[in-house]
């Protein structure tokens, strides 16, 4: 089958990490298909296991196969594929997301992260694995979806280390100096999601956005979905609700105070907008985190 190389411009892909998290791991399989945009790229590094079958990468101009599942570590701002989107036969994949500050500006230059910061260096040019690495890493890599936060971090730092001390790999060689696609609206979009997160629990129009960003109402509702694939009021309402569960999980607020904090300005559509990001009330859910941390072992 030939493969034809994407000219055209990546969709920029926003990846925000859940609370308490400081970057992204989720599981697909052929029934539930990873949902990324087709042809797209993020500021994110990204590893992809792909238990296996075979399929086709297209990374940037470069393209490339694997015959028996995949592992790959690619570096920010170069658009791809979806590496499991044409693979029907039953697999399992898991996508890792982070930004390579995600543990800190100044933690890769630690002593002991000697090796994977080159391996960091090497993924911006594209890096496969096979053989004991990729059963290793996929195992780890497949464990980790239902690890909690801390012990899936101390994975992760565990899968960039052997990694970066394995032989088994093999550079695809992608010269990221002209392939890293870096979308003059990644830092529009930086202003955004700013604004947001310094103002969500106050209330604010679309004008406001849009003239934070120097655009026309009209224009921003059109980038704005353009690059999200969604409006920007759904946006900024699953924000408030991501925002309103963290303050459920804790006793200092009531519901009506979780309401306010979190930017809504009545009860009534703090609970209709929470059910339909969560499918349960804000009751519900607080008294399930409770059952959950009271539950015996």
């Amino acid at each position: 089958m030939e493969v034809k190389l994407r000219r055209d411009k990546p969709i920029f892909e926003n990846i925000q990490p859940s609370f308490g998290s400081s970057f992204t791991v989720r599981k697909f399989t052929e029934e539930n298909c990873s949902s990324l945009p087709y042809w797209h790229c993020h500021p994110e590094y990204e590893i992809v296991f792909i238990s296996n079958g075979k399929g086709h990468r297209q990374i940037a101009d470069n393209i490339s196969y694997y015959h028996d599942g995949d592992l790959i570590f690619l570096g920010p701002n170069i658009p791809h594929l979806g590496f499991a989107q044409e693979l029907y036969e039953k697999h399992v994949e898991v996508v890792v997301q982070m930004r390579g500050d995600f543990l800190g500006r100044d933690f890769m230059e630690r002593p002991e992260m000697a090796a994977v910061k080159q391996l960091f260096e090497r993924a911006k040019s594209g890096v496969t694995f096979h053989g004991h690495t990729r059963w290793e890493v996929g195992q780890i890599l497949q464990q980790m979806v239902e690890m909690d936060n801390f012990f899936r971090l101390v994975d992760l730092l565990k899968v960039l280390q052997i990694m970066a001390t394995s032989q088994e790999f093999h550079s695809l060689n992608i010269n990221h100096l002209s392939a890293e696609v870096k979308p003059q609206d990644h830092y529009r979009m930086k202003q955004v999601f700013e604004f947001v997160e310094a103002n969500f629990n106050r209330q604010f129009s679309q004008d406001e956005v849009a003239n934070h960003v120097s655009m026309t109402t009209p224009a921003f509702c059109r980038f704005f979905k353009k690059l999200n694939h969604k409006v920007f009021t759904d946006f900024l309402n699953e924000y408030r609700v991501a925002r309103a569960c963290n303050l459920l999980a804790g006793d200092a607020y009531s519901i009506s105070n979780v309401c306010f904090e979190s930017g809504f300005n009545n009860l009534s559509n703090f609970n209709k907008q929470f059910k339909i990001v969560t499918g349960q009330t804000p009751s519900d859910y607080r008294r399930s985190l409770r059952k959950f941390v009271l539950s015996p072992a």
